[in-house]
């Protein structure tokens, strides 16, 4: 039980790809353990145009063209592995590498369904009595998730999940660590988000509407997609920041905001991966309200948590380099003792064997039975 094939939307690439560091964490921890990892990506999205890392030591990455061809190809390697996993929005072929994947597995291998964006997963599967995944659930063994707590589990179960288990984003403390202070990131307040349909509403509520109500203040916007949005004067673009300048980009501002997207807000128990970098940097986080942040880190003294644009003013304006700092260390003391990669991916291991277990006896009573 040490072969995974994982399908995923890009490990060498964090562009437009919110889930490249969950997954690196992860999945070197794993290969740390004795597993080894394949992981499958599509050339697609000119992710590998902004690749930011090297193809790693702990895992091997095979890149496949985005035709139907290469994708049946991958495909049918599912059958090698001892666990296969099949993420959510890897973008390209999303249904036909779910069922092809499910189908070329082995009996005894360990069947997966990895969701990224619960939120979105379950509102597309409320909608569509179609969807791929209704099809798949009886075949899947385990559905895991990075955020969505008893909200999540819930609705998996009710659509047949067998067992579904939230794995959180954390830190992976030999990337995202304290740096000394980068003068392209000076501000008071420093955001990093894509553009997205689902955040821009609530980017323009806790941050456009804080930089406005603080003209003397100045704003750092990252992230891509902005461009042609209109900004407050006070607010300078960056576009895309690659994942090797995250650690600076957390740490120069006097603080830095998490924003959830609406789905994950109103969910809850979503942390960002934003939310652990930040922390691991040691840097001071402002975020928007959210249920189960206590889980993760207490308000007041490890995060500053704003209801509104007004919430983030006030803490901005309220803000001092000391205050600043000693949240930011209370912060990253926090994560480091419960919320490292090292934990998930021992709480990973422990959800492989126990299903390895399961199968394993489930097999052999059939065979007593017949």
């Amino acid at each position: 039980m040490k072969r995974i094939a994982f399908y995923g939307s890009s490990l060498l690439s964090s562009y437009w790809n919110g889930a490249a560091t969950y997954y690196r964490g992860l999945l070197r921890d794993l290969a740390g353990r004795g597993y080894h990892v394949t992981f499958y990506e599509p050339d697609a999205f000119e992710r590998q145009s902004h690749r930011d890392i090297d193809p790693p030591d702990w895992a091997q990455v095979r890149v496949y063209p985005a035709t139907h061809e290469a994708m049946r190809a991958v495909v049918a390697e599912a059958a090698e592995a001892d666990i296969v996993v099949k993420a959510s929005g890897v973008g390209v072929f999303d249904d036909e590498l779910l069922e092809g994947v499910t189908a070329a597995a082995r009996p005894e291998a360990i069947r997966i369904f990895w969701d990224v964006d619960a939120p979105a997963t379950l509102a597309e599967m409320r909608g569509n009595p179609g969807h791929a995944l209704h099809r798949a659930m009886p075949d899947l063994d385990l559905v895991l998730t990075y955020g969505g707590g008893p909200p999540v589990v819930s609705a998996y179960e009710g659509f047949g999940a067998r067992a579904c288990i939230p794995v959180y984003n954390a830190l992976d403390p030999e990337t995202h660590h304290p740096v000394p202070p980068d003068p392209r990131f000076t501000a008071d307040l420093a955001f990093l988000g894509n553009r997205l349909p689902d955040r821009e509403e609530r980017v323009q509520t806790f941050f456009l509407v804080a930089a406005a109500r603080l003209p003397e203040r100045t704003f750092l916007l990252g992230g891509s997609g902005w461009e042609s949005r209109g900004l407050p004067v006070n607010v300078r673009h960056l576009g895309h920041v690659s994942t090797r300048d995250h650690n600076a980009f957390n740490v120069s501002p006097l603080a830095v905001l998490n924003i959830a997207r609406e789905s994950m807000a109103a969910v809850g128990y979503s942390p960002a991966t934003r939310v652990f970098e930040a922390a691991g940097a040691g840097g001071c986080l402002i975020t928007d309200a959210w249920v189960g942040l206590d889980l993760f880190l207490k308000e007041g003294e490890e995060v500053l948590v704003a209801r509104d644009g007004r919430d983030v003013a006030e803490h901005v304006a309220a803000l001092t380099p000391e205050r600043a700092r000693a949240i930011g260390e209370a912060a990253r003391r926090r994560i480091l003792s419960e919320h490292t990669y090292a934990r998930r991916g021992a709480q990973v291991d422990a959800i492989f064997r126990d299903e390895a277990s399961r199968k394993r006896e489930s097999r052999q009573t059939e065979r007593s039975v017949a």
